[in-house]
Protein backbone atom coordinates (compact mmCIF):
# COMPACT_ATOMS: atom_id res chain seq x y z
CA UNK A 1 0.00 0.00 0.00
CA UNK A 2 1.07 3.58 -0.65
CA UNK A 3 2.88 5.13 2.30
CA UNK A 4 0.91 7.89 3.97
CA UNK A 5 0.53 9.88 7.17
CA UNK A 6 -2.81 10.46 8.87
CA UNK A 7 -4.24 13.58 10.50
CA UNK A 8 -7.32 13.15 12.67
CA UNK A 9 -9.17 16.29 13.70
CA UNK A 10 -10.51 15.69 17.21
CA UNK A 11 -11.20 19.20 18.43
CA UNK A 12 -14.32 21.34 18.19
CA UNK A 13 -16.91 22.37 20.73
CA UNK A 14 -19.54 19.69 19.88
CA UNK A 15 -22.28 22.25 20.49
CA UNK A 16 -25.01 19.99 19.11
CA UNK A 17 -23.93 17.36 21.63
CA UNK A 18 -24.17 19.80 24.50
CA UNK A 19 -20.41 20.18 24.71
CA UNK A 20 -19.81 16.44 25.26
CA UNK A 21 -16.38 14.96 24.53
CA UNK A 22 -17.40 13.72 21.09
CA UNK A 23 -14.22 11.77 20.18
CA UNK A 24 -14.59 9.85 23.45
CA UNK A 25 -18.25 8.88 22.98
CA UNK A 26 -18.54 5.13 22.60
CA UNK A 27 -20.27 3.39 19.73
CA UNK A 28 -20.21 -0.38 19.80
CA UNK A 29 -18.11 -0.29 22.96
CA UNK A 30 -15.31 1.74 21.34
CA UNK A 31 -14.61 5.46 21.42
CA UNK A 32 -15.31 7.22 18.13
CA UNK A 33 -11.68 8.32 17.95
CA UNK A 34 -10.43 4.75 18.42
CA UNK A 35 -12.72 3.55 15.64
CA UNK A 36 -11.20 6.11 13.28
CA UNK A 37 -7.66 5.23 14.38
CA UNK A 38 -8.35 1.58 13.56
CA UNK A 39 -9.20 2.51 9.97
CA UNK A 40 -5.76 4.10 9.44
CA UNK A 41 -3.69 1.70 11.53
CA UNK A 42 -1.07 1.34 8.78
CA UNK A 43 -0.29 5.07 8.56
CA UNK A 44 3.40 5.86 8.91
CA UNK A 45 2.59 8.61 11.41
CA UNK A 46 -0.77 9.50 12.93
CA UNK A 47 -1.30 13.00 14.25
CA UNK A 48 -4.38 13.80 16.34
CA UNK A 49 -5.28 17.47 16.64
CA UNK A 50 -7.18 17.94 19.89
CA UNK A 51 -7.07 17.31 23.59
CA UNK A 52 -4.98 14.39 24.82
CA UNK A 53 -6.80 11.23 25.86
CA UNK A 54 -6.23 7.51 26.09
CA UNK A 55 -6.18 5.87 22.65
CA UNK A 56 -6.05 2.33 21.34
CA UNK A 57 -2.65 2.95 19.70
CA UNK A 58 0.12 5.54 19.99
CA UNK A 59 -0.35 8.85 18.16
CA UNK A 60 1.30 12.27 18.03
CA UNK A 61 -0.73 14.98 19.74
CA UNK A 62 -0.92 18.60 18.74
CA UNK A 63 -3.42 21.45 18.74
CA UNK A 64 -4.37 24.34 16.50
CA UNK A 65 -3.43 27.96 17.13
CA UNK A 66 -5.51 29.53 18.44
CA UNK A 67 -7.41 26.78 20.24
CA UNK A 68 -10.83 26.38 18.70
CA UNK A 69 -9.61 27.97 15.46
CA UNK A 70 -11.55 25.57 13.26
CA UNK A 71 -10.67 22.83 10.76
CA UNK A 72 -8.21 24.74 8.59
CA UNK A 73 -6.19 25.85 11.59
CA UNK A 74 -6.29 22.28 12.92
CA UNK A 75 -5.23 20.87 9.56
CA UNK A 76 -2.32 23.30 9.43
CA UNK A 77 -1.21 22.22 12.90
CA UNK A 78 -1.45 18.56 11.93
CA UNK A 79 0.43 18.72 8.64
CA UNK A 80 3.37 20.38 10.36
CA UNK A 81 3.97 17.04 12.10
CA UNK A 82 3.86 14.86 8.95
CA UNK A 83 6.52 13.86 6.43
CA UNK A 84 4.96 11.50 3.87
CA UNK A 85 4.02 12.64 0.37
CA UNK A 86 0.35 11.79 0.94
CA UNK A 87 -1.76 12.72 3.94
CA UNK A 88 -5.04 11.12 4.98
CA UNK A 89 -7.31 13.66 6.69
CA UNK A 90 -10.21 12.46 8.84
CA UNK A 91 -12.61 13.81 11.40
CA UNK A 92 -12.77 11.88 14.68
CA UNK A 93 -16.49 11.08 14.49
CA UNK A 94 -16.72 8.49 11.69
CA UNK A 95 -18.00 5.27 13.28
CA UNK A 96 -18.23 3.27 10.05
CA UNK A 97 -15.05 4.31 8.28
CA UNK A 98 -13.07 1.24 7.22
CA UNK A 99 -9.60 0.50 5.91
CA UNK A 100 -11.10 -0.31 2.50
CA UNK A 101 -12.27 3.30 2.09
CA UNK A 102 -8.81 4.54 3.04
CA UNK A 103 -7.29 2.24 0.40
CA UNK A 104 -9.76 3.50 -2.22
CA UNK A 105 -8.90 7.12 -1.48
CA UNK A 106 -5.16 6.44 -1.62
CA UNK A 107 -5.55 4.73 -4.98
CA UNK A 108 -7.65 7.59 -6.38
CA UNK A 109 -5.21 10.20 -5.07
CA UNK A 110 -2.34 8.41 -6.76
CA UNK A 111 -3.81 8.61 -10.25
CA UNK A 112 -2.31 11.24 -12.55
CA UNK A 113 -1.14 14.56 -11.15
CA UNK A 114 -4.18 15.40 -9.03
CA UNK A 115 -3.84 17.02 -5.64
CA UNK A 116 -5.76 14.28 -3.87
CA UNK A 117 -9.13 12.57 -3.55
CA UNK A 118 -12.11 13.02 -1.25
CA UNK A 119 -15.29 11.12 -0.50
CA UNK A 120 -18.70 12.33 -1.57
CA UNK A 121 -21.82 11.41 0.39
CA UNK A 122 -25.06 9.96 -0.98
CA UNK A 123 -26.24 13.43 -1.97
CA UNK A 124 -23.00 14.09 -3.86
CA UNK A 125 -21.65 16.55 -1.29
CA UNK A 126 -17.90 16.76 -0.80
CA UNK A 127 -16.49 15.38 2.45
CA UNK A 128 -13.09 17.09 2.83
CA UNK A 129 -12.50 15.39 6.19
CA UNK A 130 -12.65 11.96 4.57
CA UNK A 131 -9.88 12.58 2.06
CA UNK A 132 -6.30 12.02 0.97
CA UNK A 133 -4.22 15.04 -0.07
CA UNK A 134 -0.79 15.39 -1.58
CA UNK A 135 1.20 17.13 1.11
CA UNK A 136 2.98 19.71 -1.06
CA UNK A 137 -0.10 21.37 -2.63
CA UNK A 138 -1.93 21.11 0.70
CA UNK A 139 0.84 23.01 2.51
CA UNK A 140 1.01 25.55 -0.32
CA UNK A 141 -2.71 26.33 -0.28
CA UNK A 142 -2.82 26.57 3.50
CA UNK A 143 0.04 29.07 3.42
CA UNK A 144 -1.65 31.12 0.67
CA UNK A 145 -4.95 31.20 2.59
CA UNK A 146 -3.19 32.25 5.78
CA UNK A 147 -1.46 35.09 3.93
CA UNK A 148 -4.61 36.21 2.15
CA UNK A 149 -6.83 36.19 5.24
CA UNK A 150 -4.29 37.05 7.89
CA UNK A 151 -4.59 33.57 9.44
CA UNK A 152 -6.61 30.38 9.17
CA UNK A 153 -8.78 30.69 12.27
CA UNK A 154 -12.48 30.48 11.48
CA UNK A 155 -12.07 29.89 7.75
CA UNK A 156 -14.28 27.25 6.08
CA UNK A 157 -12.81 24.14 4.50
CA UNK A 158 -14.35 24.92 1.12
CA UNK A 159 -11.80 27.71 0.63
CA UNK A 160 -9.14 25.00 0.58
CA UNK A 161 -10.87 22.35 -1.51
CA UNK A 162 -11.94 24.85 -4.18
CA UNK A 163 -8.27 25.55 -4.92
CA UNK A 164 -7.20 21.91 -5.19
CA UNK A 165 -7.68 19.47 -8.07
CA UNK A 166 -9.34 16.59 -6.25
CA UNK A 167 -10.85 13.34 -7.47
CA UNK A 168 -14.30 12.53 -6.11
CA UNK A 169 -14.85 9.04 -4.70
CA UNK A 170 -18.34 7.67 -4.10
CA UNK A 171 -17.32 5.21 -1.40
CA UNK A 172 -19.44 3.14 0.94
CA UNK A 173 -22.43 5.35 1.88
CA UNK A 174 -21.64 4.82 5.56
CA UNK A 175 -17.96 5.73 5.26
CA UNK A 176 -18.64 9.45 5.64
CA UNK A 177 -21.47 9.11 8.17
CA UNK A 178 -20.49 11.42 11.01
CA UNK A 179 -21.98 11.91 14.46
CA UNK A 180 -22.93 15.53 15.02
CA UNK A 181 -26.02 14.98 17.21
CA UNK A 182 -27.25 12.54 19.82
CA UNK A 183 -29.66 11.26 17.17
CA UNK A 184 -26.66 10.41 14.99
CA UNK A 185 -25.05 8.58 17.92
CA UNK A 186 -28.24 6.61 18.58
CA UNK A 187 -28.51 5.72 14.89
CA UNK A 188 -24.90 4.50 14.76
CA UNK A 189 -25.34 2.41 17.90
CA UNK A 190 -28.52 0.84 16.53
CA UNK A 191 -26.94 0.04 13.16
CA UNK A 192 -23.97 -1.68 14.80
CA UNK A 193 -26.35 -3.98 16.65
CA UNK A 194 -28.08 -5.12 13.47
CA UNK A 195 -27.80 -8.84 12.83
CA UNK A 196 -25.33 -8.65 9.96
CA UNK A 197 -22.81 -6.51 11.83
CA UNK A 198 -23.10 -7.22 15.52
CA UNK A 199 -20.77 -10.24 15.69
CA UNK A 200 -17.85 -8.60 13.89
CA UNK A 201 -18.34 -5.44 15.92
CA UNK A 202 -18.36 -7.40 19.17
CA UNK A 203 -15.24 -9.40 18.32
CA UNK A 204 -13.41 -6.20 17.33
CA UNK A 205 -14.48 -4.49 20.55
CA UNK A 206 -13.29 -7.46 22.64
CA UNK A 207 -9.91 -7.56 20.91
CA UNK A 208 -9.58 -3.82 21.44
CA UNK A 209 -10.48 -4.11 25.12
CA UNK A 210 -8.03 -6.97 25.70
CA UNK A 211 -5.24 -5.48 23.62
CA UNK A 212 -5.24 -8.40 21.18
CA UNK A 213 -4.06 -7.95 17.61
CA UNK A 214 -5.13 -11.24 16.10
CA UNK A 215 -7.07 -12.08 12.96
CA UNK A 216 -8.70 -15.50 13.18
CA UNK A 217 -11.42 -17.26 11.22
CA UNK A 218 -14.42 -16.70 13.47
CA UNK A 219 -16.38 -19.15 11.35
CA UNK A 220 -14.07 -21.96 12.50
CA UNK A 221 -14.62 -21.05 16.15
CA UNK A 222 -18.40 -20.78 15.68
CA UNK A 223 -18.49 -24.17 14.02
CA UNK A 224 -16.45 -25.59 16.90
CA UNK A 225 -18.84 -24.08 19.46
CA UNK A 226 -21.81 -25.54 17.58
CA UNK A 227 -20.25 -29.02 17.39
CA UNK A 228 -19.35 -28.96 21.09
CA UNK A 229 -22.84 -27.80 22.08
CA UNK A 230 -24.64 -30.37 19.94
CA UNK A 231 -22.26 -33.29 20.27
CA UNK A 232 -21.42 -32.96 23.98
CA UNK A 233 -23.54 -30.49 25.95
CA UNK A 234 -24.43 -26.81 25.62
CA UNK A 235 -22.04 -25.64 28.37
CA UNK A 236 -19.22 -27.34 26.45
CA UNK A 237 -19.29 -24.61 23.78
CA UNK A 238 -17.82 -21.66 25.72
CA UNK A 239 -15.51 -23.89 27.76
CA UNK A 240 -14.13 -25.54 24.63
CA UNK A 241 -13.44 -22.26 22.85
CA UNK A 242 -11.73 -20.97 25.99
CA UNK A 243 -9.48 -24.03 26.09
CA UNK A 244 -8.71 -23.65 22.38
CA UNK A 245 -7.56 -20.09 23.04
CA UNK A 246 -5.45 -21.20 25.98
CA UNK A 247 -3.84 -23.99 23.95
CA UNK A 248 -3.12 -21.61 21.09
CA UNK A 249 -1.47 -19.14 23.47
CA UNK A 250 0.70 -21.91 24.91
CA UNK A 251 1.71 -23.11 21.45
CA UNK A 252 2.62 -19.59 20.32
CA UNK A 253 4.69 -18.95 23.44
CA UNK A 254 6.63 -22.13 22.72
CA UNK A 255 7.42 -20.97 19.19
CA UNK A 256 5.03 -23.32 17.39
CA UNK A 257 3.93 -20.85 14.70
CA UNK A 258 1.99 -17.60 14.74
CA UNK A 259 -1.10 -17.07 16.89
CA UNK A 260 -3.69 -17.25 14.11
CA UNK A 261 -2.28 -20.57 12.88
CA UNK A 262 -2.16 -21.91 16.45
CA UNK A 263 -5.83 -21.03 16.98
CA UNK A 264 -6.82 -22.73 13.73
CA UNK A 265 -4.89 -25.89 14.59
CA UNK A 266 -6.27 -26.08 18.14
CA UNK A 267 -9.80 -25.51 16.84
CA UNK A 268 -9.35 -28.27 14.25
CA UNK A 269 -8.28 -30.77 16.89
CA UNK A 270 -11.11 -29.84 19.25
CA UNK A 271 -13.71 -29.98 16.47
CA UNK A 272 -12.53 -33.46 15.48
CA UNK A 273 -12.81 -34.54 19.11
CA UNK A 274 -16.36 -33.15 19.36
CA UNK A 275 -17.38 -35.09 16.26
CA UNK A 276 -15.86 -38.30 17.62
CA UNK A 277 -17.72 -37.72 20.88
CA UNK A 278 -21.00 -37.26 18.98
CA UNK A 279 -20.39 -40.40 16.93
CA UNK A 280 -19.96 -42.46 20.08
CA UNK A 281 -23.27 -41.20 21.45
CA UNK A 282 -25.06 -42.10 18.24
CA UNK A 283 -23.68 -45.65 18.15
CA UNK A 284 -24.72 -46.50 21.71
Amino acid sequence: MTAYDAIVLAGGAAKRLGGADKPGIRVGGRALLDRVLAACADASTTVVVGGRRSTVRPVIWTHEEPRGGGPLAALDAGIRRTTEERVLVLSADLPFLGAETVATLLAAAGEGQRDGALCTDQEGRDQPLVAVYRAEPLRRELALLATEHGGLSGLPLRLLTHELDLARVAADPLASFDCDTWEDIASARARIREHGAVLDEWITAVKNELGIELDVDTGVLLDLARDAAHGVARPAAPLTTFLVGYAAAMASSEGAGDSATAVAEAARKAAALALRWADENETQ
